[in-house]
């Protein structure tokens, strides 16, 4: 008999990734020659820039930049992500003491957790949520109380107020996956001093920071005056640059809180190779015209989705930022559930879409589709999706 393997008992409080059940469903159906459209995961799929390539290719000729790399960025990478701030956002910020390189933004927040979160500490995470907003804490040992996404600044410090217990930390992520919310700086600029004034950390995972429509610019909370005393912000080379496999982001802000995040990183990992770190300060010393290309690309996606489904009477409406489109589903299949209509729309139209039910209990009723297929590709979905829903009214 074969010994007995027993998970540790955080791994029982752990649900099972159902983004990774519908991408292996994905393939296994374009394995058997079926043409799979996915809007599932967030998965950029245009490429890197040229010079970000070439940099790469020139440093890796390098031998010196084959050996372990300082685990918190190189200097001049940190002085870069620290300009980027100051150029886009007037936001002085210390690179070795208010920025960390971290490897992608889902590894730093889950290691902030680690650092900042345990056992009888409280953390906020506005639902629909991100999973790793709400399980990182989970397996931080800490307990998440979920209050609702929203824009207005009084609505999210009366959800606050009405907690018997303030917490600890809470998590941002304008703009919001996979919701779409956004907000003005006039947000921040009410939230901060009631997050310094109850000693909440405020954690913003600001991963779409440049991917907005319509004109619309995100606000970093560090603009705001006092921010540095109780907040820091994430953000990726993942969707600005097409660097998602890259695995390359920062953390910035309160020098404390990167403190701890430093000290905890140091047992697990020895930073990203040098290759990466040189290609990424390549990227953000680059022409800002190229990020603005990408949100515009999306922007174009979300046009010809939301205005190709509207065909079908499913009215959905535009978000102004990030890479996705949220919506309830049609009425009449509202009764079925999302992770059920996810799976009829994969039958029937051959399209992959997420269920909002992965995103917690409030996302039940909604799907998010991603904007990664090209305009022809959406062109097509819109056609098969459009095809079921009409044969079925």
């Amino acid at each position: 008999m074969a010994p007995k393997i027993i998970p540790s008992q955080r791994m029982e409080q752990l649900p099972y990734y159902l983004f990774g059940k519908l991408n292996a469903e994905k393939q296994r159906r374009r394995e058997a020659g079926l043409d799979i459209i996915d809007f599932g995961m967030g998965n950029p799929d245009m490429p890197a820039s040229r010079e970000v390539v070439e940099k790469t290719l020139d440093v890796i000729e390098d031998d010196k930049a084959h050996r372990y790399s300082r685990a918190t960025g190189i200097p001049h990478l940190l002085k870069a992500a620290a300009d980027h701030y100051k150029l886009k956002y007037d936001v002085d910020l210390l690179p070795e003491k208010e920025v960390i390189a971290t490897i992608g933004s889902k590894e730093g927040l889950s290691h902030l957790a680690l650092a900042l979160l345990g056992p009888g500490d409280l953390c906020a995470a506005p639902e629909p949520y991100f999973p790793v907003h709400m399980w990182s804490v989970v397996i931080a040992g800490a307990e998440v109380v979920n209050i609702p996404i929203t824009d207005n600044a009084e609505e999210l410090i009366g959800s606050l107020e009405k907690l018997e217990q303030k917490p600890k930390a809470i998590f941002l992520n304008y703009p919001h996956n996979p919701t779409g919310t956004t907000v003005d700086l006039t947000f921040f600029e009410k939230t901060v001093p009631y997050f310094r004034e109850n000693n909440i950390i405020a954690i913003h995972d600001f991963a779409y920071k440049d991917i907005t429509f319509d004109g619309y610019t995100a606000p970093s909370i560090l603009q705001v005056e006092g921010a540095k005393e109780i907040a820091v912000e994430f953000f990726t080379m993942s969707k600005s640059y097409n660097m998602a496999g890259w695995r390359c982001g920062f953390c910035l802000g309160n020098a404390e809180i990167i403190h701890l995040l430093s000290r905890i990183k140091s047992f697990f990992d020895y930073g990203m190779f040098t290759p990466i770190q040189v290609a990424a300060i390549t990227a953000l010393k680059g022409d800002p015209q190229k990020v603005a290309d990408v949100a515009a690309k999306y922007e174009k996606r979300r046009d010809v989705l939301v205005d190709g489904l509207a065909r079908s009477g499913w009215i959905i409406p535009k978000n102004r930022g990030g890479m996705f489109v949220w919506t309830q589903m049609p009425e009449a299949y509202r009764g079925m559930g999302s992770i059920q209509f996810a799976e009829w729309l994969l039958d029937e139209a051959e399209v992959l879409v997420s269920p909002g039910a992965g995103f917690g209990p409030a996302g039940e009723g909604f799907i998010r589709m991603s904007l990664v297929e090209n305009t022809q590709r959406i062109r097509q979905a819109v056609r098969q999706i459009n095809r079921v829903l009409k044969s079925e009214s």
